[in-house]
């Protein structure tokens, strides 16, 4: 029973992660990138260039859904059931965030009314492309997607061992390039470029930040009770390896911990509280493989 409501609690913190994530993307494309004429690509990109296309006619928010809509049938098959239905939340969200937003963001190319949150091109370009990149792997990191091309990277990255970011920014060239069919200047091309670049670079930013790693080699007097307080409170491996220190001649275990970047803190202070004068180093590894971490692929 407690096993099912943490279970349900994680769950939830995973949805309210995601909702999060899409209010930020769909911010950073209301409030920077639509109102200055940019791009950065996906179907937002696309939603843009429908928009933009038919003079306000056609809102993105309505785009997004449709287009989601039939990339979310493909993934159902490729990917999981599991993911489908975050990924349907997030284009049902994704939809409704845009619409609402861009009620409010008014775009001043086509009202003529409000000016943009920030009018220099590049810095637009910037938090735009930051905000879109960052929400992106944010989602991903919850096991979700925001939808539109992060499905597509995700299903090619399920099978071929290449950044999602990477597999993003190609796919999204493409789609900027049909920019000039409603009228992007060159100037607009090249800031949409620079979104393109930096909203890649956030998304293998947060993607990598995530799955850091770091080793740990812990020599304390109390072994038994480090070893234990780690396995049972972190559910993290330990393995003792018999050593000898030179200078004492002392024979002893000495633990050896890897474990996520972002559970080092945890680690240091489950080893504060059982023996304070135990000595420890920590170096952060280039990639770990296997149960609990990332999955070995050919």
């Amino acid at each position: 029973m407690k096993t099912s409501k943490k279970n349900v609690l994680a769950e939830v913190k995973r949805y309210i992660v995601i909702t999060f994530a899409l209010l930020i993307m769909c911010f950073g494309w209301t409030a920077f990138l639509i109102p200055n004429h940019l791009m950065g690509g996906g179907v937002n990109g696309i939603a843009a260039l429908i928009y933009w296309g038919t003079d306000g006619a056609i809102s993105t928010g309505v785009s997004v859904f449709v287009i989601n809509a039939v990339l979310l049938l493909i993934a159902l098959k490729v990917i999981g059931f599991g993911f489908g239905i975050k990924t349907a939340y997030s284009i049902v969200m994704a939809s409704v965030f845009m619409s609402v937003l861009q009620h409010f963001i008014t775009d001043p190319i086509m009202a003529g009314e409000m000016q943009p949150f920030v009018s220099d091109h590049f810095l637009a370009a910037i938090l735009g492309g930051g905000l879109a990149g960052a929400s992106i792997g944010l989602a991903f990191t919850q096991g979700g997607s925001t939808g539109g091309t992060d499905i597509v990277a995700m299903m090619v990255c399920k099978y071929v061992n290449v950044s999602q970011g990477r597999v993003l920014l190609i796919s999204n060239i493409i789609i900027l390039a049909c920019s000039f069919i409603v009228g992007n200047t060159i100037e607009d091309f090249i800031y949409s470029c620079v979104v393109l670049g930096v909203n890649s670079y956030c998304v293998d930013l947060v993607l990598t930040g995530n799955k850091q790693t770091v080793q740990a080699f812990i020599f304390t007097s109390e072994p038994d009770k480090v070893a234990e307080r780690i396995s049972t409170e972190m559910m993290r491996g330990v393995t003792m390896i018999n050593g000898t220190g030179w200078y004492t001649k002392h024979e002893g275990p000495i633990l050896m911990v890897v474990a996520h970047k972002r559970e080092s803190q945890q680690i240091l202070r489950i080893v504060k509280d059982e023996d304070p004068k135990a000595f420890m180093t920590m170096n952060t590894v280039m990639g770990a493989y296997g149960k609990g971490f990332e999955q070995i692929r050919k």
